[in-house]
């Protein structure tokens, strides 16, 4: 685990999303004929980051003061190292 705090909020939240990703593609499975997903892997994968970064930049807006630009790319930077295993675990 990280000693970074926030790293490690942002890990967990990555975590979250990740564990969501057998339920979307069994979603899309059973539902393709409705959702007209053309690529499951593509969209899972989007939604995924989309958890991701809208949850980690939650997280960042309820701290004290305004995140700076800086807090902004530092954590869109944290999520970016994971996206290799994200893309791992759906596309694997």
């Amino acid at each position: 685990m990280s000693e970074d705090p926030l790293e490690a909020i942002i890990l967990q939240t990555i975590n979250g999303a990740i564990s969501t990703i057998p339920g979307y593609m069994e979603e899309i499975r059973e539902n393709k004929d409705t959702l007209k997903v053309e690529n499951a892997e593509e969209f899972v994968y989007g939604v995924v980051m989309g958890m991701a970064l809208g949850m980690s930049g939650a997280i960042l807006s309820a701290q004290e003061k305004p995140p700076t630009a800086e807090d902004q790319i530092r954590v869109r930077d944290i999520i970016y190292k994971h996206i290799p295993e994200i893309r791992e675990r759906i596309f694997s």
